[in-house]
């Protein structure tokens, strides 16, 4: 008998519209598919089309395009965070409010050579400055989580990066803070997603304590590199799933998460009824060994 007092599982796929899906964005869409589907919970998808800059006309479309070719259908409307801005309006206002983030007139050639800021318009941009940006405030930040595939991690923040960016130079918001909120509002209570994504957590995770917001669990997933051991890229062109060959591209995905399917099915619908019906979260941590 399900508990009504507790939240019902909801996982997001989230893709930046820079390009059409590939066999790496397959994997982790999966990922979160098997596992919503595993806890009998609801699969939204979020497009981050945030960086009107990067985004390519077109492409969110074909996601969402080539994810129903493989049997990804979310259960509700797709999210567009270009639609929220009144959410990011109001977080910014509210951390503004508090004390909590500051104008900053730095670019990135103020950071340390380890890519930190150091802090130098946290008490005051110097005179006759122009504000750049808009930084939160870290201080002593320490942050501690447990991800369900990499184990407990723990990232002193004013370490780490230092003072990051909420707001952009060129008045974007950043990716930090529209997936704090995003990942909160809608009551997201797990976040399956790449392990190049680890490091965005702790800063994340910050953000929401600022706010007072809800904070989901994690489990990050071992990504797929190329030959080099690049990490597949839509910005890079990676081998697009759109017009591919559909049931190689889901055996792989597949495989890279631990659930090798029987030779004996040939169709994408008998792969994802396979995956349904065998998927053993327990097994991705084995990618991590």
């Amino acid at each position: 008998m399900s508990d009504p007092c507790r939240p019902v599982y909801t996982g997001r796929f989230a893709p930046s519209p820079t390009g059409e899906l590939h066999l790496g964005s397959l994997a982790t869409a999966l990922a979160s598919y098997l596992q919503a589907r595993y806890h009998h919970g609801r699969w939204l998808i979020r497009i981050d089309d945030i960086d009107p800059q990067r985004e390519r006309p077109g492409s969110a479309a074909s996601i969402v395009a080539t994810l129903e070719q493989f049997g990804l259908f979310p259960d509700a409307p797709v999210i567009y965070q270009s639609q929220r801005a009144a959410l990011y309006h109001s977080a910014i206002t509210q951390l503004l409010d508090q004390d909590l983030a500051y104008p900053c007139a730095c670019s990135r050639a103020d950071l340390d050579r380890n890519g930190r800021y150091p802090g130098h318009c946290r008490a005051g941009m110097p005179p006759g400055a122009q504000q750049r940006s808009l930084r939160v405030r870290c201080e002593q930040a320490q942050i501690s989580f447990m991800d369900a595939l990499a184990g407990a991690q723990h990232i002193h923040l004013q370490q780490h990066t230092g003072d990051f960016v909420i707001r952009r130079a060129d008045a974007c918001f950043a990716y930090q803070l529209c997936c704090a909120v995003d990942d909160a509002a809608p009551t997201i209570t797990e976040v399956v997603r790449g392990m190049d994504l680890l490091d965005s957590t702790a800063q994340q995770i910050h953000i929401r304590r600022l706010l007072q917001l809800h904070s989901p669990r994690y489990a990050h997933i071992p990504v797929i590199v190329d030959e080099h051991g690049k990490k597949l890229s839509k910005r890079d062109q990676a081998d697009p799933l759109l017009h591919g060959d559909h049931i190689t591209a889901m055996r792989q995905a597949l495989t890279h998460l631990q659930h090798p399917p029987p030779a004996a099915i040939t169709s994408i619908d008998g792969l994802l009824t396979w995956a349904l019906s065998h998927w053993q979260p327990a097994r991705l941590s084995s990618a991590w060994a």
